[in-house]
């Protein structure tokens, strides 16, 4: 017998569809030499810090047990959220191992989902069974439909081809562990308040803190424009110039402008061509989530819960790929799939072109596209509709066979021997693939009726014009920083242009997250207060500034440039060129260094104290003085009415115990550097105690 064992029931029940004849039993399918039963997603997860040094669950977190490097890391069955174990997970998991050691059990095949995740879910099933000496197989679904599951069931290859996925997989839920327990804890007891510091989330929320203070603190600077919009032939030309004057140039841009009018303007060069648009390229899910965030205003979360029941319900490809391209083995699918829009109506015919068929642009996943299961309308939901028909369209408007034409026209206009000005239009002549999907065509801009030689007229005049704060991140603005977070931002950038380096860089690991994990962790900030999404524009909160804040006071950087490395640490086991041990120890060196920092010793001149602990005593009422989520504060505030408090930050400045206990013991500390003032301005001072109050000391 093969023993099939899914990652989740949904697709237990579609790889019986595609096998047929198989009878339903507990907690499983078995028939025709199949057995079929599932996980629920994870049913191991990596064993609380407690378990490692045999505390009770649920002790009172505390900084004796952290940093916890485990060697080796251990796994238990997934309790619930009272710590509790969960019966049902216990239960389905007896029955997985049962079934793993039958005797009639020659053959065990791993279908989890196309990644590395599924790869390790069922791979820790299986190495917690017990079982030896059975063959181990991977059935690997790119779609769920009966005939791709017949097709994989044909072609499986061993398990261990997979050994680098599982690696990688491993290699990240241990980082990952790492990361968020030991940093949680150690900013959690630092600040009072549960701070959710993970490799990935902190990267994202500060790329957001980040963009809103620039937009919060951004000061316009005024300039001068020279623009010209006089009327040739009833037709208004818009005539730009290059050049720009500082607020104070009034009189030297007037000048300029004098000069520019001085001259004779004239159409010097004009080309007109007709030509053949080529369609976007196909979704990966990061470019399918940013075209439904900007069109229907849907979160992450939504758009990949949708087009995760579409891949479950068969009408879908695997959906969480990085790849807009196909796979070159694929074509014969296709061809298979364009044949059934076609029976709905559309244009499409095959095509073979590098900027569609591309295995050097494909990782692990094609891109998103239908199946040959086309969904009945009645049998979707509104949202399942909107999602379908953005892939569908996408699919068509890529095979279309009717081109979109249109006219592209560039006119030079010569102002004397000063500058020259070129005007650009394109207008659309036949829609073409436009009519599906029109995502990538902006509208035409019609040129003047003008020919090389005829005399413009112009009139420049200096415009105030002001240069303008950065904008928020948006769905669509936030996932291509996290695709590559060291590449420049630019609007309305061109969808066929060289993405070559773009993809070397993703599979380099030169990202945020993946296209697998960001949408999850997104959410979680979304739900811990960090950020929020209205419509499809993130602002940070209240929460999410503390968070970034306090663990920059508590020497935590994890910046893009650690979380990208650690990315690529990851892409270097997948590739064999690193093992699970390095990688693993690249976090340790991170986390050790946190702790190793100032900020957490208390022998040093830069320690900020943990929650509730005692710094002193109150020198206006002798009441202790005590660390606080955001300050040093008299705990006498309550008996004795006293308010005496040291902000814990003051001007950009963190203030250590230290330099409190030196405040409260002196009256006045010695001179601090690293004050910034609200107008960017670096100063140095002292802190004095003055009617009750800490102030600065400028005297």
């Amino acid at each position: 017998m093969v023993l099939i064992i899914a990652e989740k029931p949904s697709l237990a029940r579609n790889i019986v569809a595609g096998i047929g004849e198989l009878k339903k039993k507990n907690g499983y399918f078995e028939g025709s030499g199949y057995i079929v039963t599932w996980a629920f997603g994870h049913l191991f997860s990596l064993c609380d810090i407690e378990e490692y040094y045999g505390r009770p669950s649920g002790e009172r977190w505390n900084m004796e047990t952290i940093p916890c490097f485990p060697d080796p890391f251990r796994f238990r069955i997934r309790s619930g959220d009272d710590k509790k174990p969960d019966t049902g997970v216990e239960r389905q998991f007896n029955i997985i191992k049962e079934l793993c050691l039958r005797e009639d059990v020659s053959e065990i095949v791993n279908a989890g989902d196309a990644d590395r995740e599924g790869e390790i879910i069922v791979r820790l099933c299986v190495m917690n069974t017990g079982v030896k000496d059975k063959k181990l197989s991977r059935l690997w679904l790119p779609d769920q439909t009966p005939e791709t599951v017949r097709e994989a069931l044909s072609s499986m290859k061993d398990e261990n081809e997979y050994d680098n996925l599982a690696n990688e997989g491993f290699s990240r839920t241990y980082i990952d562990w790492l990361y968020g327990v030991n940093l949680t804890r150690y900013a959690t007891l630092h600040t009072g308040t549960l701070l959710r510091v993970g490799r990935v989330i902190v990267p994202i929320v500060k790329a957001i803190y980040d963009r809103d203070k620039g937009i919060e603190n951004f000061v316009p600077d005024i300039y001068y424009a020279l623009v010209s919009k006089a009327e040739t032939n009833g037709e208004e030309i818009e005539l730009i110039s290059k050049y720009k004057f500082p607020k104070e140039k009034a009189a030297t841009a007037q000048r300029a402008c004098d000069k520019l009018n001085a001259q004779e303007a004239t159409v010097t060069a004009k080309k007109t061509s007709k030509t053949n648009l080529n369609p976007p390229k196909l979704f990966s899910l990061s470019k399918l989530q940013n075209y439904l965030g900007k069109k229907f205003k849907m979160s992450m979360d939504d758009s990949l819960r949708i087009v995760q029941n579409l891949y479950e319900k068969g009408f879908l490809t695997y959906p969480r790929t990085n790849s807009e391209y196909l796979a070159t083995a694929e074509k014969d699918k296709i061809k298979q799939i364009i044949g059934k829009v076609k029976e709905l109506g559309y244009p499409v015919e095959f095509v073979d072109k590098k900027t569609i068929f591309d295995d050097s642009k494909i990782e692990s996943h094609s891109a998103l596209t239908p199946t040959y299961k086309m969904p009945k309308p009645e049998s979707l939901s509104e949202e399942e509709k909107k999602v379908y028909s953005t892939v569908l369209r996408r699919f068509v408007a890529v095979f279309c066979s009717e081109p979109c034409v249109a006219k592209k026209t560039e006119m030079t206009v010569s102002v004397g021997e000063c500058e020259d000005y070129v005007l650009k239009g394109t207008v659309i002549i036949e829609k073409g693939w436009t009519k599906y999907d029109s995502a990538s065509v902006s509208a035409g801009k019609v040129l003047p009726n003008l020919e090389k030689g005829d005399k413009v007229n112009i009139d420049f005049k200096p415009v105030e014009k002001q240069t303008s704060p950065p904008k928020h991140y948006t769905i669509e603005t936030l996932n291509n920083y996290l695709k590559n977070p060291f590449r420049e931002e630019k609007a309305n950038a061109d969808e066929n242009s060289d993405d070559s380096e773009e993809y070397k860089a993703m599979f380099e690991g030169l990202e945020l997250g993946t296209e697998a994990t960001r949408t999850g962790i997104i959410d979680n900030a979304i739900k811990s207060r960090y950020i929020e999404l209205k419509k499809d524009v993130y602002r940070i909160l209240p929460d999410g500034e503390f968070l970034i804040e306090s663990i920059s006071g508590m020497g935590i950087s994890m910046d893009k440039y650690k979380t990208c490395e650690l990315g690529k640490a990851l892409k270097s086991v997948f590739h064999g060129n690193m093992t699970v041990e390095e990688s693993v120890a690249l976090a340790e060196k991170e986390i050790k260094e946190v702790f190793d920092s100032p900020q957490n010793n208390p022998e040093s001149a830069g320690y900020t104290g943990l929650f509730r602990e005692k710094i002193g005593v109150c020198p206006l009422c002798g009441s202790d003085i005590v660390r606080m989520k955001k300050s040093y504060s008299c705990m006498g505030y309550k008996e004795k009415g006293c308010g005496f408090t040291v902000w814990l930050k003051m001007s950009g400045r963190y203030i250590s115990v230290p330099e409190c206990r030196q405040l409260i013991e002196c009256g006045k500390t010695g001179v601090l550097d690293g004050f910034v003032s609200k107008q960017g301005k670096s100063f140095s001072t002292s802190l004095v105690m003055k009617d009750g109050k800490v102030t600065f000391d400028f005297n």
